[in-house]
């Protein structure tokens, strides 16, 4: 067999290999997206708080983990916290080899030997959402909603301000980590997805 030959057997192994480890399963969840918002939806006034709309945001998510919470001001617009992945992050067999863990409304993550993706795609492909249900329909369906489910969210990204300056915003990028990173989710619709 001639030298040409090879090459092209070489470039097809190495092309289904390059597909094979890293292109994503078409049946995870993809990155959220975000949009406008209605106008309709932009300002609300709720006992002495501004809750201003600042994006629309949906996608599926697989539910990594839930914390509830009842004291504190946040706890009043906020209830619960849902740590999600999408992506690989949303795969059983990644987010399985890897401790997660919420309080504080934080999300943690920590794995006993090295990661299973690289550490920079499980801050990319997760966070924590903060959730605020925009109805109390919505508060009882999320009391329906466990850790492993996949689910639908969609709604608005949110700032709150207070008439003592006390302030709670949403953050609006996928990229971004630590302190002010997470989503703050009015959340209008919510949908369990489980097979």
């Amino acid at each position: 067999m001639s030298k040409k030959y090879y090459w092209m057997i070489f470039i097809v192994v190495g092309y289904l290999l390059w597909i094979w480890v890293f292109k994503p399963n078409p049946n995870l969840a993809d990155m959220p997206t975000s949009s406008a918002v209605s106008s309709s939806a932009e300002v609300q006034q709720v006992d002495g708080y501004t809750i201003t709309a600042l994006e629309h945001f949906e996608g599926e998510f697989r539910i990594l983990s839930r914390e509830n919470y009842l004291l504190g001001r946040d706890a009043k617009f906020s209830p619960v916290d849902f740590a999600v992945g999408w992506g690989k992050m949303a795969d059983p067999q990644i987010y399985k080899q890897i401790e997660i863990s919420q309080s504080g409304r934080w999300y943690r993550w920590r794995t006993q030997s090295a990661p299973p993706i690289p550490v920079r795609e499980i801050e990319t492909s997760s966070s924590n959402i903060h959730i605020i249900p925009a109805n109390a329909s919505i508060g009882r369906q999320l009391d329906k909603v466990k850790a492993d489910d996949k689910v639908f969210l969609s709604g608005d990204l949110v700032e709150i301000k207070g008439d003592d300056g006390w302030t709670w915003k949403s953050s609006l990028s996928r990229e971004d980590t630590g302190d002010g990173a997470c989503e703050l989710l009015r959340l209008d619709h919510v949908m369990i997805l489980n097979e």
